[in-house]
């Protein structure tokens, strides 16, 4: 495939779902080649999300979708396409959501995964206009980990919302952090911003906090993998302690993320699944840890931007409007619990 270099990704540049095969945009091989992956059946769609040829939490939801429809139309046992999808990596919301979505609906499962695709990008594009209210002229914004239309199929969340403010002339400057072991940042943010024509930097994780305290950064925005009720985020890992110095240096710390990231049926941060991927993206010579994200704790965060607007602690209040306009579209699925209390 060839993309022009400069110019927006169309969503079907990023995922789509053919006659026969799912077609993605493979992310392992940005920025150096342009090459797309081909499955065809749900277990190379599984194989694709969990290799990371297709990555953030939206994208993986309409993978997984685009990997039942694809096992409908072969015949394959859908409850074994389901489990095996679900499997695929245990963090991210949408996976589970998109995966409800396609078990409840009656009608062709086609149609229902290309429609979630269509309704994520513009839940996305709703984000970026809701939160561009928070960002001011000169804004220096510091991003993590890769939030872009790579990771939502096509728009972006926190990404898509610097996307909207730089278009009102609000963006001077973003830092992006490489975001270690897999270089999301460096690689695909940077890839997107140099597309899209907004100036950019990469710097080293470790370089953020002090450039923080420097007054280098006037807003720190990221997207989430999963929200608890209470409104503790999980998002890649090296995300809290950017919250933690953006706290103490007074500098904004926002969330922006669709409904479908919102997980009523985990309480707090402690209950969300941490993957643990393989050490070796770490290193091949000497004992590794490597967990793919951290959660963030609601009191950290300054504003949570969802497709219905913008949300302030208390998150418990806050967020349940977001909640239940999902399950009232009909999109409660696998976290059909009562919003209650927290703990």
């Amino acid at each position: 495939m060839t993309l022009s270099l400069r110019g927006d990704l169309e969503p079907h540049d990023i995922l789509r779902l053919e006659d026969d095969c799912a077609v993605f945009l493979d992310q392992r091989r940005l920025p150096a080649e342009e090459v797309e992956l081909l499955c065809r059946s749900a277990a190379e769609v599984a194989r694709a999300i969990r290799e990371m040829a297709v990555r953030g939490a939206p994208a993986i939801g309409i993978a997984a979708a685009y990997g039942y429809a694809l096992a409908a139309a072969r015949g394959e046992d859908l409850d074994e396409a389901a489990a095996v999808l679900l499997a695929s990596r245990p963090t991210a919301a949408n996976l589970a959501w998109a995966l409800a979505e396609m078990q409840s609906f009656a009608g062709d499962p086609a149609d229902r995964a290309r429609a979630i695709h269509r309704e994520e990008v513009e839940r996305c594009r709703r984000m970026g206009e809701h939160a561009v209210a928070l960002l001011g002229p000169g804004t220096r914004a510091l991003t993590h980990c890769n939030a872009g239309g790579l990771a939502t199929g096509g728009w972006g969340t926190a990404l898509g919302a610097i996307r909207a403010a730089f278009a009102r002339g609000l963006v001077e400057h973003v830092l992006v952090d490489e975001t270690r072991p897999l270089l999301q940042g460096s690689r695909l943010t940077a890839y997107e911003l140099e597309r899209a024509g907004i100036p950019y930097t990469v710097i080293a994780d470790s370089a953020a906090g002090s450039l923080i305290a420097r007054g280098e950064v006037t807003h720190v925005l990221t997207g989430a993998d999963r929200i608890a009720r209470n409104g503790d985020t999980a998002n890649k890992v090296g995300t809290y302690p950017l919250a933690v110095v953006a706290a103490r240096h007074a500098v904004p710390f926002t969330v922006v993320a669709p409904t479908s990231t919102i997980d009523r049926a985990t309480p707090t941060g402690d209950e969300i699944p941490i993957e643990e991927r393989d050490p070796a993206e770490v290193t091949r010579r000497f004992p590794a840890r490597n967990p793919a994200f951290d959660v963030t704790p609601a009191e950290l965060i300054g504003a949570i931007v969802t497709e219905l607007g913008v949300h302030r602690a208390p998150y418990q209040t806050s967020l349940r409007p977001a909640a239940s306009a999902r399950a009232a579209a009909g999109q409660e699925g696998a976290f059909s619990v009562s919003w209650g209390q927290e703990g």
